[in-house]
């Protein structure tokens, strides 16, 4: 893959991201633990962390499973992996002196990552009740500001062109005014890396208080967004100091978006095939 170095095998962080919600307050304990002491756990035997994170080694042993490994060795190996000699990352700061090459495949390599790791945490079962909801909407609208207003701008699109009725807002003010006379027969989808945007919240808020179905599609499981939302997606992608636009987090938005309007499309494949057609129709002639 022209030299790209891509993890298809989800990492211990990207699973704990997607059990988080799941996990006894035993099993948290050791996370904690594993956290705290990335490289040293890889030299601790089953009873030294169980004894070190006050709990048992069955407990060790369950979350090992639960996470997908076969056991605490095999959790080990996998660890040493990515604490002892990870692979150079293109979630890695692009650093001074790079040249286009490096740039290039660093910027690639962190999307298709973003990707790869997203699959693994966004749920099927949210991302089944997030069709249904929009399915038997009567008016769906989407909430973000700055990248994740570009995304709700290209779902709002894609809706538009199956003739599903949609808006998208990325001004704190039409986000309000809009969220305060939804009713419960409306879903509104607030879009946020951090889930912790002042306007996006608010707006979600009066969404709550009108009655709406609240869906939110963030990369952080235990941001407020998720507090106020009914229904969670949830994406894999980090920032560093040159992607504070959030490139490869758009990029998994952009994608969680894509299969929602796909799947929502194949409920009635014939219907929104044909106003698929007369929207594209609608433009012709309109291009050079």
């Amino acid at each position: 893959m022209n030299g790209l170095n891509i993890n298809t095998t989800p990492g211990f962080f990207t699973r704990i991201n997607a059990a988080k919600t799941k996990l006894r307050d035993s099993e948290k304990k050791i996370v904690e633990f594993i956290e705290n002491h990335q490289e040293e756990i890889i030299h601790l035997s089953i009873t030294e962390v169980a004894e070190r994170s006050e709990t048992s080694e069955s407990s060790v042993v369950r979350l090992c499973k639960r996470l997908g490994y076969k056991g605490f060795q095999d959790f080990k190996i996998h660890l040493a992996k990515e604490v002892v000699a990870p692979d150079k990352q293109i979630s890695e700061v692009i650093e001074k002196g790079d040249d286009f090459i490096t740039i290039k495949k660093k910027v690639f390599q962190s999307n298709i990552q973003a990707l790869y790791d997203s699959i693994e945490v966004c749920s099927d079962e949210e991302i089944q009740e997030a069709v249904k909801a929009i399915s038997k909407a009567r008016l769906i609208e989407f909430y973000g500001t700055g990248g994740s207003g570009t995304v709700a701008l290209d779902a709002h699109h894609k809706l538009l062109k199956l003739g599903i009725k949609s808006f998208a807002y990325n001004d704190a003010v039409l986000q309000a005014m809009s969220a305060s006379v939804l009713t419960e027969q409306d879903v509104v989808i607030g879009i946020s890396h951090t889930g912790s945007n002042r306007e996006v919240l608010a707006a979600m808020e009066l969404a709550k208080e009108a009655g709406a179905t609240r869906i939110c599609i963030t990369n952080s499981t235990k941001s407020p967004i998720t507090k106020i939302s009914d229904i969670v997606l949830q994406t894999a992608s980090n920032e560093t100091l040159f992607r504070t636009d959030a490139i490869s987090s758009r990029i998994a938005q952009l994608t969680i978006v894509d299969v929602l309007v796909a799947a929502v499309a194949n409920q009635r494949y014939e219907y929104y095939l044909s106003n698929l057609q007369k929207t594209r129709t609608s433009t012709t002639g309109k291009k050079l």
